[in-house]
């Protein structure tokens, strides 16, 4: 079995690449980055000493991804991955649509080549903005709770499949849905198999954390280098909510969707850590007051667009079809972040 995984050099491919290899020795991974993310020189110095091939190339390129070699699955992690990409002038809209969609039109071309399956990493954010941002929620012990809602797809469990992703979702969550119906219809029309993996936060040590992605990362590291925090948005209370899974928790349920292509499980699938595994801005600093000392947070009235006061995804569908289901609690997500932060203490700086 070979499997080629996209986006190698990132988070989520390097902690999928290595968990993969441990779970099932006897595959093959190829991986494949344009290693263009400042920081990613570290990952992929680990994984030279696996016995994963890696190539430097760009999904963008079509020349280099026809240039890959046959496999056969892809597992595609390569992604813009910010839900301001486009918007806050770090990256363009083009950059983005390039990235999160032409890319994905370059390797649903070369599986249809090759009749290889794909499995996308998508993303919370196919859902809509506004409805999301209309939330019912209410503060219970420095956290936003939801309250009952009329909004279809949603429950005290969170967000299912069913949950509108009509616009605005946020040009990053426009590209990943525009993807998304582009693989369903490759694998219907040119007979491979396809899964979509629809991720809420993913969270763990190594990640380079920002603003704007890997919340929890960014937020642990500042708070240890006592750098100083702002709560933005919902009155600067910090109370906004959000659940977080560690990259590994896939590597089940994608070795299942590789072995099993036939299945009758739904083609697309929410997965988090669940409200057992959610914390708020708040929930979060206190956490790392107790760890680090106290640091200095600013409340800001400032809005930040496409932002969202609850957000917690619903994993049952993928529960009942794979009996997938966590098991890295948040407390050790949030462990080893800290105990990566203590031993790199300048690895804000190096990555962002």
């Amino acid at each position: 079995m070979k499997i080629l995984i996209t986006g190698l050099a990132g988070f989520a491919g390097s902690n999928i690449a290595s968990e993969l290899m441990s779970l099932q020795p006897s595959i093959s991974i190829l991986g494949f980055d344009n290693f263009s993310r400042q920081g990613c020189e570290r990952n992929i110095d680990i994984l030279r000493n696996t016995n994963i091939k890696i190539i430097r190339g760009d999904i963008r390129s079509q020349s280099d991804v026809e240039a890959l070699p046959n496999v056969d699955w892809v597992i595609d992690c390569a992604a813009t991955p910010s839900v301001l990409a486009g918007l806050d002038g770090q990256s363009s809209s083009r950059q983005l649509m390039e990235h999160n969609l032409i890319g994905t039109i370059n390797i649903l071309e070369y599986c249809k080549k090759h009749k290889a399956g794909l499995i996308l990493l998508s993303t919370s954010r196919v859902y809509s903005a506004t409805e999301l941002a209309d939330l019912p929620v209410k503060t219970i012990n420095d956290r936003y709770e939801l309250q009952q809602s009329e909004f279809s797809g949603i429950s005290e469990k969170g967000i299912s499949e069913n949950f509108p992703t009509s616009a605005p979702i946020s040009l990053y969550g426009a590209s990943k849905l525009a993807s998304e119906t582009l693989i369903m219809e490759y694998g219907k029309s040119f007979d491979f198999p396809v899964w979509i993996n629809r991720c809420g936060v993913l969270a763990g040590a190594g990640q380079f954390g920002k603003a704007d992605q890997g919340i929890f990362s960014y937020w642990i590291h500042s708070f240890r280098e006592k750098s100083p925090l702002k709560y933005i948005g919902f009155n600067g209370t910090g109370h906004q909510l959000r659940d977080a899974m560690h990259p590994k928790d896939l590597v089940p349920l994608l070795s299942q969707q590789i072995m099993e292509p036939d299945s009758e499980a739904p083609k697309i699938v929410n997965l988090g850590g669940g409200i057992d595994n959610s914390m708020s801005l708040k929930e979060l600093s206190n956490w790392c007051e107790e760890r680090f000392g106290r640091n200095e947070i600013i409340s800001s009235d400032e809005v930040r667009p496409m932002d969202a006061p609850w957000i917690v995804m619903d994993s049952t569908n993928a529960q009942n079809a794979w009996n997938w289901h966590v098991e890295i609690k948040i407390e050790d997500i949030l462990n080893e972040i800290a105990q990566h932060a203590e031993e790199n203490p300048t690895w804000l700086r190096m990555c962002n």
